[in-house]
């Protein structure tokens, strides 16, 4: 039997990306494009790398910016919405270890401000990440979200 890869292992394994591909018709009518780029783990951890503390990111935005990047029309919104996972469980397996600059996972959030329940520790620790940076963390129907989310996020503009 393989042994299982780390969370570590898994982020620098590429598998072949970051690519562009052309959707089929289908799904140029559903996503509204013609081309999606799919980043590598590794390009969405250095997107998330670079958040400064007191500054979010989107799912969203980071799709924006991996689009731009690759000059597609959309980016992949599977990889952009698992590979923040993976960061985020390579960061903790980093921490664990004794690494002191990890990537600040946390202050990756989902769509519409929502925090993310597959992280490390679950909600719980990122909503407590995210209160020591200052946020105030609230419940709106059945998800926790940062407050006024949309002040703080790192948007993305095209140059």
């Amino acid at each position: 039997m393989a042994k299982k890869k780390t969370w570590r292992e898994k982020l620098m394994d590429s598998k072949d990306l970051p690519k562009v591909v052309t959707l089929s018709e289908n799904a140029q009518k559903h996503w509204k494009g013609r081309t999606m780029a799919i980043p590598s783990p590794m390009e969405v951890n250095d997107i998330m790398r670079h958040v400064p503390k007191g500054k979010l990111v989107t799912i969203d935005e980071i799709r924006k910016i991996v689009a731009h990047k690759h000059e597609a029309d959309i980016g992949c919104p599977l990889t952009c919405g698992i590979f923040p996972w993976i960061v985020a469980h390579a960061a903790m397996e980093a921490a664990a270890e004794g690494v002191k600059n990890i990537t600040p996972y946390w202050r990756t959030l989902k769509s519409k401000g929502v925090l993310n329940p597959k992280y490390p520790g679950g909600i719980e620790e990122q909503k407590r990440y995210l209160e020591a940076e200052g946020h105030k963390v609230i419940k709106k129907g059945k998800h926790l979200i940062v407050d006024n989310y949309d002040k703080y996020i790192m948007k993305y503009i095209a140059a």
